[in-house]
């Protein structure tokens, strides 16, 4: 299907093959001096990357793509970086250095040193990597990273840490909000303080820590799902579905024989494990390859409407009009972290039916954007065909010097039948410099889901002014949802309305969300909110390990769903008096307590908070299956034990009382 494209039906010229790459991409071969690649990655990171927190709104773009072969080389990956295996199978290229591709926490001066870490990835290869980053037991690769900050199709041949320790650092970096799909770890994973994240289609060795929400959907290896955290039972946030119901993975590039070839996976349905092998696979010949310093809107849209599927070269580009993909099937694929600045009708209009949209920032450049960023507009009854959207992240606000920017909505959906996989939609909450925001670049809702049969994996959505998300199509599913509330609003302009982190519009009758976090810090003033999720009250049942959360500031949200579980804070003028909330009840129907299930079911056992473990469904009060991986309470030692929880909990690290990174209370700057 793709290699008949529309791009030959349509009489196109053919594109050169290999591409003319422009400066802003950097392709190695194993033949290539070590010296010279480790110029080239220490240079980019010199500028988005190392200490303290250099680069985060830098106006640079870096891909480093590695052809098939053997790297002796280190690669640290700061922002606005991603480094690519070109081969079509991760085990075609291989990293064998000490560290391989690493990401290392932004900034080392300040507790929650890994919160800002944004903006990078890692693709299609496999690492040796012995280097032993935190004091847990583990080495191997470091990837201790946040929001829109992908790993996809890599292997690990010993273990993987997503999180950093420096001494003196009780928050553990606060990672928060990462992502993993189609690889696999041979060793452990320790994901330390990543408060959530979502691991899919992958295959894990093991797995340790979770602090709110941790996510697994169609893993091997996940452990077994359990609502909420409990010391006392040794349970941690885990929630686990066995299979994707429907996904494609991200498009990406291969090299072969002196080409260049644009790999497009397809649509599978309950799917569980990697596949490095369902793709199609489209020459460079079909695919314009765009550059930001001199390519326009107009010449990018010239080519998709030829029916050409376009590759974004690192840079920023400027629009005066949506880039618009109106072709079935039709691929557009950002490198580096290719930026689009919208203009003030959008940067990406998606009507064709079954198109892939991934790997691109896009950020607010206008006074006022409407309808939105990213608009995917139904093609019509007649298509049968899956959209995805993967790895795309949009912003408004952050740079320093930005003209005053808007949108009213970053992504609205009107097309059935579309995966969003991996997506982050970031009201801007600091200024470059650590300027605080105070009614600044508004955006009034993070995503608006019309459509029906709609699909998220590891949405989040946070600081825009009215609801995080608006979900109003049918059949829905979201797998990993997280939402922070914005900082900068008063009980008569949020908390009076009845603003929320995810609704489910009043009229629909199905839908199912597995791991819904909602937190909040409400700097400036008290805000009271209702409910951190709204949906029909039928629907509280397809809720699996909702939870609300209070961050910093003031304020509390009282309910977690609907009007069920408790209040974040009981005095909303006193921090002291605040927790993270999970409702234990909102969950899909399962076994009976004692009865027999199967290890991965996606559903946890009626009447308790455990879920299935060995063959059996346990009840409130069993014991720890793996009193060797106890509550992650202090991910930085080898000893995991730790002291009952309580206001000003404390750990006990190899034999010594030091402070607990995992308090009832959280830090955000």
């Amino acid at each position: 299907m793709w290699a008949l494209s529309l791009a030959l039906f349509l009489h196109a010229e053919a594109e050169p093959n290999p591409p003319q790459w422009p400066a802003s991409v950097n392709v190695f071969g194993p033949e290539d001096d070590l010296a010279t690649i480790e110029a080239a990655v220490n240079a980019a990171y010199a500028v988005n990357g190392g200490q303290p927190d250099i680069g985060q709104f830098s106006s640079k773009r870096f891909v480093f793509m590695f052809k098939p072969g053997s790297y002796n080389v280190d690669v640290p990956v700061g922002y606005y970086t991603q480094v690519l295996g070109l081969g079509v199978e991760p085990s075609e290229v291989i990293f064998t250095s000490s560290k391989g591709v690493y990401s290392e926490e932004s900034n080392f001066a300040v507790n929650p040193g890994a919160l800002c870490t944004f903006w990078r990835a890692a693709e299609g290869f496999q690492t040796n990597a012995v280097y032993a980053w935190n004091d847990n037991g583990n080495q191997g690769m470091l990837w201790a990273a946040s929001q829109a900050a992908s790993l996809r199709r890599i292997i690990v041949t010993n273990d993987l840490d997503l999180y950093q320790y420096r001494q003196g650092d009780r928050a553990a970096g606060y990672a928060s909000g990462g992502y993993m799909s189609n690889s696999m770890v041979k060793g452990k994973v320790s994901s330390g303080s990543q408060q959530q994240y979502l691991a899919r289609n992958s295959q894990v060795g093991t797995w340790r820590d979770g602090v709110w929400n941790e996510v697994f959907v169609g893993t091997e290896g996940a452990p077994s799902s359990h609502c909420g955290a409990d010391a006392a039972k040794c349970a941690k946030p885990f929630v686990t579905v066995n299979a994707a119901p429907k996904v494609a993975e991200k498009p990406f590039i291969s090299f072969s024989n002196g080409t260049y070839q644009l790999n497009i996976p397809r649509v599978v349905e309950n799917t569980r494990g990697v596949n490095y092998n369902n793709v199609d696979q489209v020459g460079f010949e079909q695919v314009y390859v765009a550059d930001a310093s001199k390519d326009t809107a107009q010449s990018i849209n010239a080519k998709l409407g030829l029916g050409l599927h376009v590759v974004l070269t690192p840079g920023i580009y400027t629009l005066s009009e949506p880039l618009r993909l109106a072709h079935n099937q039709q691929v557009l694929l950002g490198l580096g972290m290719a930026t689009l600045w919208a203009s003030a009708q959008g940067a990406v209009v998606v009507s064709g039916c079954g198109a892939r949209v991934a790997g691109l920032l896009i950020a607010a450049h206008s006074p006022k954007t409407a309808p939105a960023l990213l608009e995917w507009q139904s093609p019509g009854a007649a298509c049968s065909s899956t959209g995805v959207m993967s790895d795309v992240y949009m912003r408004v606000g952050g740079p320093k010097n930005e003209a005053p920017v808007q949108a009213d909505a970053m992504l609205q959906v009107d097309a059935d039948n579309v995966v969003l996989d991996n997506s982050w939609l970031w009201r801007a909450d600091h200024l470059e410099g650590g300027q605080k925001v105070k009614g600044q670049n508004p955006c009034q809702v993070g995503a608006i889901i019309n459509g029906n049969d709609v699909i998220a994996y590891g949405l989040k959505a946070e600081h825009s002014l009215t609801d995080q998300v608006q979900w109003n199509g049918e059949r829905g599913k979201t797998f990993m949802f997280q939402a922070e509330l914005p900082y900068d609003v008063s009980q008569a302009n949020f908390g009076d309305h009845g603003y929320t982190g995810y609704r489910v519009g009043g009229s629909v009758t199905a839908h199912e969300a597995y791991g819904v976090g909602v937190y909040h810090y409400f700097r400036d003033n008290i805000v009271t909110v209702p409910s951190a999720i709204i949906a029909p009250p039928a629907l509280e049942s397809s809720f699996a390990s909702p939870l609300s959360v209070f961050l910093n500031g003031k304020g509390t949200i009282l309910h977690v769903l609907n009007d069920k579980g408790n209040a974040t804070a009981i005095d909303p003028q006193d921090p002291g008096s605040a927790f993270a909330q999970w409702y234990c009840m909102a969950k899909k129907a399962g076994h009976a307590a004692g009865g027999t299930c199967k290890v991965g079911d996606a559903v946890l056992c009626p009447g308790t908070s455990v879920g299935c473990q060995g063959n059996t469904c346990c009840p409130d009060g069993s014991t720890c299956p793996s009193a060797e991986e106890d509550f992650a309470c202090c991910p930085h030692t080898k000893k995991q034990d730790c002291l009952p929880p309580s206001a000003g909990q404390l750990c006990l690290q190899e034999g010594k009382l030091t402070d607990c990174w995992q308090s009832p209370l959280s830090l955000v700057v």
